[in-house]
């Protein structure tokens, strides 16, 4: 479970990033941090892997934690999630190796993407002890717009044939159904692509998709192969 830290000194926006934290499965909120001077005191007191950082705090500017933050909680990762877009700040964020920079106000759907992103990302390179240009490829984000190969041009925008025949063998052995998000983990990429590529494999038929219904939340759409009968 990923502990983050809402560096935020507006309580309402601090508020609705903690209400999309807890919709995002594997999150939870560590604490809330009004001003620098309680990051601090949060970080000497709380386990904390991810810190949103607001650029304009009362007492600090973010951007001028990164620096401390990174000699003293080096294991930390920051989002920055702001209304500033000046460029000065971006850079100087990039510097210090933000992983993402959000500019506010941010969405639901936003939010989710970047910290489902940043969690697969983060599984994704601790569970290896070696690295391929492959995996650099997906740490640095560069498989979200994959590029077509020649035998791709009657395939859709988006869609990769070595990925697709990848999704088709991982989706031959689902017999009880897999969630895009269950399936991006299995190819070693985020939801949103996962879905792309087993909705084209719906609509060619290859795969067929049903909502399954659990005890508490919303439903949740499941995936199985064309063949393959949901188990009752």
């Amino acid at each position: 479970m990923m502990k983050v830290l809402i560096a935020e000194d507006d309580f309402r926006i601090a508020a609705i990033h903690e209400s999309y934290i807890q919709k995002v499965q594997g999150f939870q909120v560590a604490g809330k941090a009004k001003s620098a001077k309680d990051i601090w005191a949060a970080l000497q007191k709380e386990q904390v892997d991810l810190i949103l950082l607001d650029v304009y705090m009362p007492d600090e500017l973010g951007t001028n934690l990164l620096p401390l933050l990174r000699e003293r909680y080096p294991e930390v990762d920051v989002i920055i999630i702001t209304a500033a877009t000046e460029t000065t700040l971006l850079r100087e964020a990039l510097q210090y190796g933000v992983v993402h920079y959000l500019i506010k106000p941010v969405t639901a759907q936003k939010f989710e993407q970047v910290l489902t992103e940043y969690k697969q990302k983060k599984d994704i390179i601790n569970s290896k002890d070696e690295v391929n240009q492959t995996l650099i490829d997906l740490f640095f984000g560069q498989m979200q717009d994959e590029p077509k190969e020649k035998d791709d041009k009657d395939l859709p925008t988006g869609i990769n044939s070595l990925t697709l025949d990848k999704v088709k063998t991982l989706m031959a052995s689902e017999n009880s159904g897999v969630t895009a998000e269950e399936i991006g983990e299995k190819m070693g990429a985020s939801r949103t692509t996962a879905r792309r590529y087993v909705e084209y494999l719906v609509t060619t038929g290859e795969c067929r998709a049903e909502l399954a219904y659990g005890i508490i939340g919303r439903p949740e759409r499941k995936y199985y192969p064309a063949k393959k009968q949901a188990e009752s």
